[in-house]
Order: C-alpha cells, then structure tokens, then sequence
C-alpha cells in the first residue's frame, strides 16, 4: 500500500470527509460538505485546502518543510509524501483546513478560489516535486 493510499483510507474513515472524483480530473478527492479539501493526484503527492488566513497564519511553517510546496497565490498546498511522518503531517494539516472551511462565513462561496487569475483549483502541474535526496544535491 503506498502513503498515498494509507493517508486517503485514514481520511476517508473522518465523519466530515466523503470521497469523490477531483475536480482537476486527475485522481480522487476527499470533500467536506462545503468544499474539496484534499486531492489525491499518485502515490505521493496530494493537494491540500487550506484558506488564505489558514496559509498566512502557518506560513513560516509550511514553507519550512521538505515535504510542502506553495504556490504563490494558491489556496492549496502540494504534500509530497516520502515517509510516515508526512502522511501524520497531512492528516494534521486537513485538520486545520477542516476547521478553517468550517469557520469560513457561509455567504463567502470564493474563499478557497479567489486570487489572481490562473490560481483557481488545486496545485496540479503548476508544482514539480523532486524527491528529497535529488533536492538537496547541486
């Protein structure tokens, strides 16, 4: 079983979450009642939901680690999934998009898609991951 494939099955047993085709087209998508929250593209990368004030408030954070990428003016972030701890790392950070979505005034239907344009939807091919060891190396 890949990471990708443990992560979705412990999503997918959240009461809040239901599963689905991703709105990209590519792969399948786990949703709350509101919004799609996470996107399941291979074995190891997935896009995440978050809001503007839920990236503005970790940024720091997520921009620290190896296993995030951002896309300037994205709602999404890109988890790219090499070991145990970043499937912890996801389950972890839907949580927070779970509670940020849910805390979203309800007559804001634009939260998760405004910004420039072009920065609609999920971060699929508009973010490389290379693998971790190949990263570092120069």
């Amino acid at each position: 079983m890949t990471l990708a494939q443990r992560a979705f099955e412990r999503l997918h047993a959240w009461p809040d979450l239901s599963a689905g085709p991703a709105s990209c087209r590519t792969g399948r998508a786990l949703r709350s009642v509101r919004d799609e929250i996470v996107h399941f593209h291979s074995d190891r990368d997935v896009d995440l939901h978050l809001t503007h004030r839920a990236i503005q408030r970790f940024q720091y954070d997520l921009g620290g680690s190896t296993a995030i990428r951002l896309v300037p003016g994205s709602r999404w972030v890109t988890v790219h999934l090499d070991c145990d701890a970043d499937v912890d790392l996801l389950l972890s950070l839907t949580s927070i998009a779970l509670k940020a979505h849910q805390s979203r005034p309800t007559g804001d239907l634009t939260a998760g898609l405004s910004g420039p344009p072009g920065t609609a939807g999920c971060n699929y091919h508009r973010v490389t991951v290379l693998p971790r060891c190949a990263a570092g190396e120069a």
